[in-house]
Parts: C-alpha cells; sequence; structure tokens
C-alpha cells in the first residue's frame, strides 16, 4: 500500500469518526423553507448512463412533489457524482453527511457503490435508500438488518430464479452457460440464485466463465462458451461489457437465448451490441415503459415531456419511485429528521409506485413483481409480469 492511499484511508476514516461523534447535533437537513435530500449517483465513469437515469427520475418526481410541498416545506435534491467508484461513493456520502447535512441519501445506483456507503450513513444514522441496488447485502448483512438501509428495487435472488425459470419454462432450455463479471456483488449475486433454480428445475450448468470489468475482448471465453453447446447462456452484468460480449458472441455463430438483469437496461446497450445482435435476448427488469398500465403511460408522457421525447428506462422509472417513497415516509414523520424519517420509511406499505406496489419485508426489502423483457431489433418489448413467490 503506498503512502499516498494509506494518507487518503486515514483522512476518510478520521472524518468518520468525527461525524459520528458530532451526529446528535445534526438538523436533519432542514432549512427554513427546504429538506435537503441527497443524491450519491454514477453521473459519470463506466456506468454513467445508470445514475443519469436515476438522476432525471427523481428530478422530475422533485418538480412534481414540490407543487404542493410537504407541510410548506420544498424538497431540496443535493447530488454528488461519484464517478461509478466505490471509493468515490465513500467520499460522497461522508460529504453529503457533514457538509450538506442531508435528511437522507438516495443512491448509488449499482450494488457495489451502495455498500461503500452503507457503514457511514447507519453511523450517522440517515437513511439511505438505493433506487437499484440489488444485493441482498445492503440491507441484511451476516444475518443482520441494517437498519439506516432501505431499496426501492427487489433483489438479486428474487431476479436471477426468475430468469431460471423463464430459461426452463417459457425458453425449454436443459443446459445453460454462465457468464459473470468476476468483480462485481451484482453479478456474482444473480449466477448464485440463478443456477440454484435452475439446477431444482433439473437443468444443467455446461459451463461457467468469467471477465473483469471494462475488458473488451471475450472471444477466447466464448468461444469455450460455444465449444460446451449450451441451450442458453446466463449474463447477468452491466451494459458496456454486455453489449461487446453479445455482440462477438454472435459474431463467433453463438445463436443461443441470452438472458440478463436490470444491469443491461441502458440506451447504450442497442448503440453497442448491434439490433440484430440483441434479437432473442431478454432481461429481468423493474418495469416496463411498454406496460399498458394507465399510472405507468402517465409517468412515460410526463417523462418524454421533459426529456425531449425520451422513453424512462427503469433506473429513471425507480428514481421517481425513489422519490416518491422518500417524500411519503417524510410526510408521515411529520418531521425532517433523519431517525424519524428511518422509522417512517421501515414502516412503508402498500405504496402504489410505478414499479409496483411497495410494501416492506422485515429486511426492508419490497415485496414487490418483476417484467420479462425481449430484445426486439434493438429495442425492449414488454413480455409479462412476474409475482413473487
Amino acid at each position: 500500500m503506498n503512502k499516498k492511499k494509506f494518507a487518503g484511508i486515514f483522512l476518510s476514516l478520521s472524518l468518520l469518526t468525527g461525524i459520528a461523534a458530532g451526529c446528535g447535533a445534526q438538523t436533519g437537513g432542514s432549512a427554513e423553507d427546504t429538506i435537503k435530500i441527497g443524491a450519491n449517483l454514477e453521473l459519470s465513469g463506466g456506468v454513467a448512463s445508470y445514475g443519469q437515469s436515476v438522476s432525471e427520475g427523481l428530478e422530475l418526481a422533485l418538480e412534481e412533489i414540490n407543487k404542493e410541498g410537504i407541510d410548506g416545506k420544498k424538497l431540496q435534491l443535493v447530488k454528488v457524482d461519484n464517478k461509478s467508484e466505490a471509493a468515490e461513493a465513500t467520499s460522497g456520502a461522508l460529504k453529503l453527511v457533514s457538509q450538506d447535512k442531508v435528511a437522507a441519501v438516495v443512491g448509488a445506483a449499482t450494488s457495489t457503490n451502495t455498500l461503500a456507503q452503507v457503514e457511514i450513513l447507519a453511523k450517522n444514522k440517515v437513511a439511505l435508500i438505493t433506487p437499484t441496488g440489488t444485493n441482498p447485502a445492503i440491507t441484511n448483512k451476516d444475518g443482520k438488518v441494517n437498519e439506516y438501509a432501505f431499496r426501492t428495487c427487489f433483489i438479486d435472488p428474487f431476479q436471477g430464479t426468475v430468469a431460471a425459470n423463464f430459461a426452463a419454462d417459457e425458453l425449454k432450455a436443459k443446459t445453460a452457460a454462465v457468464y459473470i463479471d468476476s468483480a462485481s456483488d451484482y453479478s456474482k449475486g444473480l449466477a448464485a440464485a440463478f443456477k440454484e433454480s435452475f439446477t431444482k428445475a433439473g437443468g444443467k450448468i455446461v459451463i461457467e466463465e468469467a471477465y473483469i470489468a471494462k475488458d473488451t475482448d471475450f472471444r477466447a471465453t466464448l468461444t469455450r462458451i460455444k465449444s460446451s453447446k449450451p441451450d442458453f447462456v446466463f449474463l447477468p452484468g452491466y451494459y458496456e461489457e454486455v453489449g461487446l460480449i453479445i455482440k462477438q458472441g454472435r459474431e463467433l455463430g453463438i445463436d443461443v437465448p441470452f438472458m440478463g438483469g436490470d444491469g443491461w437496461d441502458s440506451p447504450k446497450l442497442a448503440e453497442i451490441a448491434g439490433g440484430d445482435a440483441l434479437n432473442n435476448t431478454f432481461i429481468t427488469n423493474h418495469y416496463s415503459a411498454g406496460d399498458p398500465d394507465e399510472k405507468i403511460q402517465k409517468f412515460v408522457n410526463a417523462f418524454k415531456a421533459k426529456y425531449k421525447d425520451k422513453s424512462p428506462d427503469a433506473f429513471a422509472a425507480l428514481g421517481y419511485d425513489t422519490a416518491y417513497y422518500l417524500a411519503d415516509a417524510i410526510k408521515r414523520a411529520g418531521s425532517a429528521d433523519p431517525v424519524k424519517i428511518q422509522k417512517a420509511l421501515a414502516d412503508t406499505k402498500d405504496l402504489a409506485l410505478i414499479s409496483g406496489k411497495l410494501t416492506l419485508d422485515k429486511n426492508h426489502d419490497p415485496v414487490k413483481s418483476a417484467a420479462i423483457l425481449e430484445y426486439k431489433d434493438g429495442q425492449q418489448q414488454f413480455k409479462t409480469n412476474v409475482e413473487p413467490e
């Protein structure tokens, strides 16, 4: 470890200790007429598309909420860019609680960058809500609930199980290849759930391969996957690598279905992979802009009106939902006090949102449905919703 890195770690630990010691004096982020809400998001870097979509959804919702306000107060969004890096997410969390005195924090978009904030915000008794971080350890680590951590999305095991059942039941796959990002908690979590459910349904995993984020040439591992002759490839990763993997896989002659999770959900995926390569691919997701539900279409139209006819992806929808989830909790708490907001968040039940009706279980995880989407010529097509068992 070099001296510069050691000094950075020492400074972060010193800040954390000092902030925690002074948290009793925290005002809760409330000015006379505003309540500050932090957003710690991937606004640049490798998965910037996710953070930008969450941010757009948040901003649209806050515009709507602030038309009436909450008990005479407006919600003020304070954003930090974690640059798609865990260390930056940690620094951003420290800034939001120490300098900005926010009442709660939204973010990050990915599980790894969310996990980097959990301990800091818990020590400072400030609630953290990830719109899209699906790793179970965010809210429950080693059997212990993280009291100040919440999420608006379902968790990895549910997503992996839905994908496995879809592969076995709908696509009639008997064998599968699993190809993961070895450095991603998200990717590993989905893969573990998929393997368990797929084998339980009678399927066989014929090969498991791994890549590292920011890799660009996947042909060697894809050639091994092709040689194993799977009926199906499960690829739980993020859009930058996924797009290249599918493009290169198709070029090598792998024509079986590929499937992943919400990490695929970015407009950039089709740009990277190409529309033709994405045919016969599927994802599990939190919602679909193509769902005919009236409430969803109202949101889609409002989003398109604000963002120049841009269609909202699931990250935007969950950012939007998270703002309403938090606003509802603040209203029920009757206060900008972070501790009171935490309790109200935990007590949420049957809150109607774009991505489904939200009720939290004992681990602060929503019990809600998943959507299955299919790519056709680069465009997502809604197939069905799957309810939790």
